[in-house]
């Protein structure tokens, strides 16, 4: 699991994601609301305690994305340090969650963006050599693997081919539970443009898993 820290400019750590026995402040007492003022205050405990109510499920969230727990811990930091510097534009009427939700994603999308584009170039590598090797290397091995096995592997590979927007959209309204508006918002697009890109990943998911589930009737 992250221990989602940010770091100051100057190199400085200017929050953890645990801190125990805070005498200051109780989680339950306090609404995130309540916390961002006191953060912006200029009281760091005030941010711990958001970063240690939050880091898990934004972990969570930025594993489901990127599908590497080395690129969610990526997202989580980052996500952390971008809301203490914009803590002045949050608005207090909004869901504090949701504003990280959205840095989160618009992180984790300019990751994925950039992985693909390191893949497709891998790819183009791989053709001009050893391709045939290359795949064989990567591919699943169905004589090895039980049913479910199988499922979750094409599961994940369909979700590599989904677009940035389709994964994201995907895994906020079916994994985290969120409402097509409040997906809408995470992602910075109308809730109709946000049920479209669900649509889309659940008829790709769906066309990928159609060939396992007939196998298994």
């Amino acid at each position: 699991m992250a221990s989602a820290a940010a770091i100051s400019p100057g190199g400085t750590t200017l929050l953890t994601a645990r801190r125990c026995g805070s005498l200051t402040y109780s989680r339950m007492e306090y609404a995130d609301q309540a916390l961002v003022a006191e953060a912006r205050s200029g009281d760091p405990e005030a941010f711990r305690v958001l970063v240690e109510r939050h880091s898990r499920a934004l972990f969570r969230l930025a594993f489901r994305m990127t599908g590497n727990e080395s690129d969610a811990e990526d997202v989580v930091q980052e996500t952390f340090l971008r809301a203490y510097r914009q803590l002045g534009r949050f608005d207090e009427r909004a869901s504090f969650g949701t504003w990280l939700y959205r840095i989160a994603t618009n992180y984790a999308l300019d990751l994925v963006r950039s992985r693909n584009r390191r893949n497709e170039q891998q790819q183009a590598d791989n053709e001009a050599g050893d391709a045939v090797l290359s795949l064989r290397s990567e591919a699943p091995t169905p004589d090895r693997l039980a049913l479910s096995g199988e499922v979750r592997e094409r599961m994940s590979e369909a979700m590599n081919e989904l677009s940035p927007a389709e994964r994201m959209a995907f895994v906020l309204r079916h994994f985290e539970g969120m409402g097509i508006e409040e997906v809408g918002r995470a992602l910075g697009c109308q809730p109709g443009a946000a049920k479209h890109s669900i649509f889309r990943a659940v008829q790709k998911l769906r066309r990928a898993l159609e060939p396992l589930v007939d196998t298994a009737k």
